[in-house]
Parts: structure tokens; C-alpha cells; sequence
């Protein structure tokens, strides 16, 4: 890993710390530009990997990108901030599926995660059912399906001979959202966002570093 790599990996996880903290301490502001300077961090990450030297870094890092936005948007408390973030992380997700297609999909892999991933996800959208307002109900699920689909598609990624990084990275972004529905719709006592964001954050910087071993791709 080169210095720059590792320095931008280590500024995304100090900038993660502080988000909690300031998030702890109720300094929005603060938190905000935290925010924005964490998930910057990914993007640098990816970049110094060399994603402008692949397909599948560059398909990836519009992925990167559409999440940056979702970070971005729900910063916002308001329910079309929140919509606006869903929809562009349902879009980064696709980008996801979509890079992972270019260094190839198993099918075999994929088809044997998929029932254990349905039933999770199943029961993920019983959960959230009964705090969902009934004109996010669609949008919710349609989140949840497309996360699921994008963890599939990293399972498939395995025995391809590609990193194992994109497989701990998709599982990391799915239980992060946990963190998210919990917060955003169920409103629970623990703030989740202690251990959700920095899940969230290790996921995509493990998308970031997965470009530097599919350059070929």
C-alpha cells in the first residue's frame, strides 16, 4: 500500500472517530463537515488504489460517488432528505453489482448465498415494517431488496480469484444499514450510529483497497 493510500485510510478512519464523537456531543455542524471529510476519504482511497486504471475501479467508484451523495443527504433530518439518501445508496448499489459483474460472478456462490441472505432480509423488512410511514414502504423495500442483491453478487465474487476485500466490504455495508433503519425508523434509545458508522465506513474502504488487486479487470 502506498504512503498516500495509507494516509488517506488512516485521515477516513480519524474522521469517522470524530463523527461519533461530535455526533455524541450533539455539535451537528461539526459532525457535518466530519461527514463529508470521512467519506471523501474513500473516494481518495480508491483513487490512490488506481480505480482510473480499471473497469471495475471505475465502475466502483461511481458507486463510491453515489454514496458520498447519500452521506451527503442525510446529513438532513427531514423525510425527503432521507428519501434522497435512499435512492442514491439504491443507486450506488447497483453501481456495486455492477463493478462486481466486470471482475466476474460465480453463480454457484451466489445462488448458495442467496436463500440464507433472503430469509435475513425477510426478516430485516418484518422489523422495520410496523415503524415504516406507509408512503415509505415501497421505497424501503425496494432498498432492501437491491442491498440484498448486491450482497449476493459479492458472495458470487468469491472463488473468482478477485479480492476477498469486496465480500468484507458488502458484509460490512449491509449490517451498517441495520445501524440506519434503526436510527432513521425505529428511533431506538442507543444512538446505533456508534457502531454502524464505523461499519459503514470500514465496508467502503475495503471497496476503496479492493481496486488495487483487480487492476487487470
Amino acid at each position: 500500500m502506498k504512503d498516500r493510500t495509507k494516509t488517506a485510510v488512516i485521515a477516513t478512519g480519524v474522521a469517522c472517530f470524530a463523527l461519533v464523537e461530535l455526533l455524541l456531543a450533539d455539535m451537528l455542524n461539526a459532525a457535518a463537515a466530519a461527514k463529508l471529510l470521512a467519506s471523501s476519504g474513500f473516494i481518495l482511497v480508491a483513487i490512490f488504489s488506481g480505480a482510473l486504471q480499471s473497469r471495475y475501479g471505475k465502475v466502483l467508484l461511481v458507486g463510491l460517488a453515489l454514496s458520498f451523495f447519500g452521506d451527503a443527504f442525510l446529513i438532513g433530518e427531514s423525510r425527503l432528505a432521507f428519501l434522497s439518501g435512499l435512492g442514491a445508496f439504491l443507486l450506488a448499489h447497483i453501481a456495486y453489482v455492477a463493478a462486481f459483474s466486470v471482475v466476474g460472478i460465480n453463480w454457484r456462490c451466489a445462488i448458495a448465498a442467496a436463500l440464507p441472505i433472503i430469509g435475513i432480509a425477510a426478516g430485516v423488512a418484518i422489523w422495520l415494517a410496523p415503524h415504516t410511514p406507509e408512503d415509505m414502504v415501497i421505497p424501503v423495500g425496494l432498498y432492501i431488496l437491491v442491498i440484498s442483491v448486491m450482497l449476493v453478487s459479492a458472495f458470487g465474487t468469491q472463488r473468482t480469484g478477485v479480492s476477498s476485500l469486496i465480500l468484507i466490504g458488502a458484509l460490512l455495508f449491509f449490517l451498517s444499514d441495520l445501524s440506519v433503519a434503526s436510527l432513521r425508523l425505529v428511533q431506538t434509545d442507543f444512538p446505533t450510529y456508534v457502531w454502524g458508522l464505523p461499519l459503514y465506513y470500514a465496508g467502503q474502504l475495503c471497496f476503496a483497497l479492493s481496486v488495487s488487486q483487480s487492476r487487470s479487470q
